[in-house]
């Protein structure tokens, strides 16, 4: 891998992974179009720039971190538990369903559910407006809606924020609770991958691996922002459109 592959990568996991378009979907292709393996740097490498979009969260939530928070916490971690437990207990039969053929029905599938849920979207029908009236209930729901993000192409971020919406949280919260989310998620899968692939670390080029993790974590960061403020403007809509018809264009590359 050189810098300007590491480069692009980081700007793909970071303007991703946080955007309801699934990362890993978009990972996997653009690795494709660059030419690179599945080898054991670029494993390595994935690994760490997902890292840097842990980091991207912590940075931009510091003050979710006092401990008068504590029972929001709570709730991500129940949120968190379902996908842990099937993820930890499917984890081969998981992985035996990333095809670039998934991927892009799932991208039309989700994108389709975004757009019936925008189009039953109501303003009155949504009252939490804030990460600090989700209920215990809203967050269990959450959790077992994250369970489809283990399906590639689904997106962690567009699993749970469909689950929020539908739960009676407007799209704000669902977009913020969704990134705290992220935490313990993307934390429990890169240690697990880590620790499946320690080995691979050893034979990796160090330079790569920084430079893609600075601009995973710089573009992460300024993503969750841009796309809050998007939110405060705009819907779900143009996301749906485009999952739709990314997904049609994979379906076409792949049978050509």
């Amino acid at each position: 891998m050189d810098i300007i592959q590491a480069a692009i990568l980081g700007i793909v996991e970071g303007l991703t992974e946080f955007l309801p378009i699934s990362s890993t979907g978009h990972l996997i292709i653009v690795a494709d179009l660059l030419g690179m393996p599945q080898n054991a740097e670029n494993t390595a490498f994935k690994i760490i720039i997902q890292v840097a979009a842990i980091f991207a969260v912590i940075a931009n939530y510091t003050d979710q971190f006092h401990p008068r928070h504590t029972q929001l916490w709570l709730k991500v971690l129940i949120a968190f538990l379902p996908v842990a437990a099937i993820g930890f207990l499917f984890d081969d039969q998981i992985e035996a369903l990333f095809t670039v053929e998934t991927v892009a029905w799932m991208f039309i599938i989700g994108g389709i559910i975004f757009l019936i849920v925008e189009h039953f979207y109501q303003d009155d029908k949504h009252a939490t407006t804030h990460m600090s009236t989700i209920t215990y209930q809203q967050a269990a729901w959450v959790g077992f809606a994250q369970i489809f993000a283990l399906i590639p192409g689904t997106s962690r971020a567009g699993s749970t924020i469909v689950g929020g919406i539908l739960t009676g949280m407007d799209r704000k919260t669902s977009a913020e609770f969704s990134f705290l989310l992220a935490l313990p998620v993307l934390a429990a899968s890169s240690g697990y991958a880590f620790l499946k692939h320690y080995d691979e670390f050893a034979a990796t080029s160090f330079m790569p691996l920084i430079v893609g993790f600075i601009i995973s974590f710089i573009v992460a960061y300024l993503t969750m922002k841009v796309f809050l403020g998007f939110l405060a403007r705009f819907t779900f809509r143009a996301f749906g459109i485009y999952r739709i018809l990314f997904g049609v264009l994979l379906l076409l590359w792949l049978h050509t």
